[in-house]
């Protein structure tokens, strides 16, 4: 056989030739009513010619396409009846141009045009006849290729009862019975013709709307839009196929003709005419369409249309799972970011749905409630994201602020050493202040890019790529549960509110892209004022079930969604931009294999990422500073702990000669004595064994075994360390405070609030030892003396250094478990913000007004001791 277009063009011209003779024969008859034979003749020649056309369609209408729909067929093989390349045409009905004399009546449909009937599917024949329409059309092309909306307003959606298995299955959607119902088709229906006319017609699907009556309340707006659709649809794989329609009208002028539509129409005594308008595809020369009376296919009993339901729904089923393996790129790190970033996430129905992140479309929201698949759809994001792009092309900064592991995944471990190689920083269980860290980080970069752009002449980062041998990847930032770091009303919330905007604003232009993630974004009191001109720059939204809140108001299309799926929306939150996409488990073994792929890849030269645990204890003898620390450095620290920043740069106290360089760590928790340890420690490790003095006291038993441990590692080290108690303490500070020592001299004090009544007492020469510490303090560091100590009341401590008026003798503090009243009275300063937490102190250096959150050094095992109440 030839194709359709051969057969198309034989079928017309048979058509014409009956035509001919039909009325050649009736001329004949009327003319010569006594000649018989004439009669006979003509009579002969038509029905030759008529089975002449049944041949053809029986060889042009193969199998679904025009075989009877009972239970024969029902097991024939699916979607091989289209012929590829040219429209695909279907029996509509059977053409009887001369009695008893039948013929196939075929009619162009998907890929030319649409099929309309003027009687509504409440008569069961047309009923009957719409679903056989939709089953020949979905049997015969490819499985899953056809995306149905049905629309049934006059019997709420009874007629398509028989194809609930499809819909079940979400092949099809489920029967619209209202006018919003009919609107929201349409409105898919446009937004496909938009897509199709933008970029890729393959990848989408046939999408058919079917009408079994148009539902009340419809008019001349909806009519207008299935005129548009009609005339645009063919060439996006939109089709309409509608029952009752035109339709009947009360008053005024009817509806506007459909283009490239067959419509049948109906006659006397049950027979049917069928005509055409425009189209590329003719019944006939002039548009009067088929020269002879037809009778409806019988289409498909609602036993056969269901039995063909079931079977296509557990092939559909199949096909609409997908794994987290089927997302992944055949080959990794083959595109590039230059104009933006896109990943394949999941399905719209069958075809692959790709998320964009680019100049249109620069940021996402993403919400939904406990359990709804958040964090799983972040990692398929992810993952599917530095599988397509290499490190060269793409950076990831991941925060978590929930109690979860959500980007474990990107960092090594103990169990498993490998990591995403795209992850710069990966922060679990984030502090607020290390989530500013991260804005404030990314705004210098920002900035960055702007003056490289700025020095080069051009406005987008693609150009500047272009120009430049240097990697200007693109950034995705997210952020898991965002709104705790603006969940209270501070200056740390504003802070971070003012560098958000920031990035929202002008991220877009320098590739930064921001993901935020939430359960909800009611009750962010910080961002109250900003929601507009923040969230007005994330066009992107993702609701997962329960996720609506993100959507614009009265769109809750998230509200009943299963797990597993989520309305994706680029337009804001529109409802006329929801598209309903399915997503698969990310499952731990899918995601090592994955991520094994691309550690393997790396290059040389990148790093594990720098990951903030914020429940993890730091220790020392892991620091790698304290490692590199030598004799040969110009200025010794004090090392006490990691920053609450990118990297966690470890921090301490320069101890020089400049007055006030003493340490005090302040705090009723034991973890000052660990602090103090390190500190001591460090120091240590920049002297030559012998050339420095260590004097070592312990004044309460909870920090014996401290200073039995730094002892013995002081003196195993060559170091002359001694041990005092009260009374030899006194006497070295005697010493201290009147003669110039020959060597560095640290004085260490742990529980030094203890030995505060000791040192008030006055001694021979009218003079207090509390006298001699002060004079240590103020005097002290210009000769290489220098005060270490762990104060566990706060007021000793100020009353020891001599109030406010010694404030400036003490510049290094470290604060553990002190509230943050009291810190602010003690050191005169009450715009200080501070709220003791476990697992972090304060260091505030009052000589440069630096103030930081840290992680302080503890030593091994002391995790269920951190910052325990005083």
């Amino acid at each position: 056989m030839g194709s359709i277009a051969q057969f198309l063009g034989r079928a017309v011209d048979l058509h014409r030739q009956a035509a001919s003779l039909l009325l050649d024969a009736e001329a004949s008859v009327a003319g010569l009513e006594d000649d018989q034979f004439a009669g006979a003749a003509a009579d002969g020649e038509l029905r030759r010619l008529v089975a002449q056309l049944q041949a053809v369609a029986q060889a042009g209408l193969p199998g679904w396409l025009g075989m009877p729909l009972d239970g024969r067929i029902v097991s024939r093989q699916l979607g091989q009846d289209a012929r590829s390349g040219g429209p695909l045409f279907l029996r509509v009905g059977d053409a009887e141009p001369i009695r008893n004399s039948v013929f196939w009546a075929a009619a162009p449909f998907v890929g030319a045009g649409h099929l309309a009937i003027d009687t509504d599917a409440r008569d069961r024949s047309v009923a009957a006849w719409l679903r056989g329409v939709l089953v020949r059309t979905i049997a015969a092309l490819p499985e899953g290729s056809v995306r149905v909306l049905p629309v049934d307003g006059a019997m709420l959606g009874a007629v398509f009862t028989a194809f609930r298995p499809l819909i079940d299955a979400e092949a099809w959607a489920a029967p619209a019975t209202t006018l919003a119902g009919l609107r929201t088709a349409l409105d898919e229906a446009e937004r496909q013709i938009t897509a199709a006319q933008a970029g890729d017609l393959q990848a989408l699907p046939v999408l058919l709307i079917a009408v079994a009556a148009l539902p009340s309340g419809h008019g001349r707006a909806e009519w207008a839009r299935l005129a548009a659709i009609a005339h645009a649809g063919p060439a996006a794989r939109v089709h309409l196929l509608l029952a009752g329609w035109p339709p009947t009208l009360m008053h005024g002028d009817g509806p506007p003709r459909l283009d490239h539509t067959t419509m049948i129409s109906s006659g006397v005594d049950g027979w049917w005419r069928m005509s055409e308008t425009p189209g590329p595809y003719r019944l006939s020369a002039d548009g009067s369409g088929l020269a002879a009376p037809i009778r409806l296919d019988p289409g498909a009993s609602e036993d056969v249309a269901a039995e063909f339901s079931r079977r296509m729904a557990a092939t559909a089923a199949v096909a609409r799972r997908t794994d987290f393996a089927s997302l992944m790129p055949d080959r990794i790190w083959q595109e590039s970011s230059a104009t933006g970033l896109r990943a394949t996430v999941g399905r719209d129905g069958r075809i692959p749905y790709e998320l964009v992140l680019d100049d249109a479309t620069p940021h996402m929201l993403l919400a939904g409630r406990s359990g709804a698949g958040k964090t799983n759809l972040l990692l398929i994001l992810l993952y599917a994201l530095a599988s397509r792009y290499s490190p060269d092309e793409l950076g990831l900064y991941l925060l978590d602020f929930k109690e979860g592991v959500s980007f474990v995944e990107f960092t090594p471990t103990l169990k498993d050493p490998s990591w995403i190689p795209h992850a710069r920083t990966v922060g679990i269980e984030s502090d607020r202040e290390y989530g500013l860290a991260v804005l404030q980080a990314l705004t210098r970069e920002m900035n960055r890019r702007a003056a490289a752009l700025k020095a080069a002449g051009v406005t987008k980062l693609a150009d500047l790529r272009a120009s430049t041998d240097v990697a200007l990847p693109r950034l995705v930032v997210v952020i898991d549960e965002f709104q705790v770091l603006f969940g209270a009303n501070d200056t740390l919330a504003r802070d971070a509110v003012a560098a958000l905007e920031d990035l929202a604003r002008k991220g877009r232009s320098y590739g930064i892209h921001l993901i935020l993630a939430s359960q909800t974004l009611a009750g962010i009191e910080a961002l109250y004022t900003k929601k507009d001109s923040i969230f007005g720059q994330f066009p992107l939204r993702i609701a997962l079930p329960g996720g609506s809140g993100i959507l614009e108001s009265g769109n809750t299309a998230a509200d009943g969604l299963p797990v597993g799926s989520a309305v994706v929306n680029n337009a804001g939150g529109v409802e006329q931009a929801n598209r309903t996409v399915r997503f698969p488990e990310a499952d731990p073994a899918s995601l090592a294999a994955q991520r094994h792929i691309l550690w393997q890849s790396r290059s040389p030269v990148n790093e594990p990422p720098a990951v903030f645990a914020g429940y993890a204890e730091h220790h020392i003898d892991d620091d790698p500073l304290y490692r590199a620390l030598t004799p040969q450095v110009r200025r010794r620290q004090a090392l006490v702990g990691r920053a609450i920043d990118v990297g966690l740069p470890t921090v301490g106290f320069a101890m020089d000669a400049v007055p006030g360089r003493h340490l005090a760590v302040l705090g009723t928790s034991t973890i000052g004595a660990d602090v103090l340890h390190a500190a001591t420690a460090s120091l240590a490790s920049q002297h030559e064994p012998g050339t420095a003095r260590f004097v070592v006291a312990s004044f309460a038993a909870v920090a014996d075994q401290v200073v039995d441990d730094l002892v013995a590692a002081l003196t195993a080290a060559g170091h002359d360390c001694t041990e005092a108690d009260g009374g030899t303490v006194r006497a070295i500070l005697a010493e201290l405070a009147t003669a110039v020592p020959g060597r560095p001299t640290y004085l260490v004090a742990f529980a030094a609030d203890v030995i505060v009544p000791l040192l008030g007492e006055r001694g021979p020469e009218r003079r207090t030892g509390l006298d001699d510490l002060r004079i240590v303090l103020r005097q002290g560091p210009g000769h290489g003396v220098h005060v270490l100590s762990w104060w566990r009341v706060a007021r000793r401590f100020s009353d020891a250094i001599g109030g406010s008026a010694g404030r400036e003798d003490v510049a290094c503090l470290v604060a553990l478990n002190v509230p943050g009243s009291e810190l602010s009275s003690l050191l005169g300063d009450h715009t200080l913000s501070w709220q003791p937490r476990s697992n972090r102190a304060l260091l505030l250096d009052r000589h440069d007004q630096r103030q930081r959150l840290i992680v302080p050094f503890v030593r091994p095992g002391r995790h269920d001791e951190i910052n325990e109440p005083g």
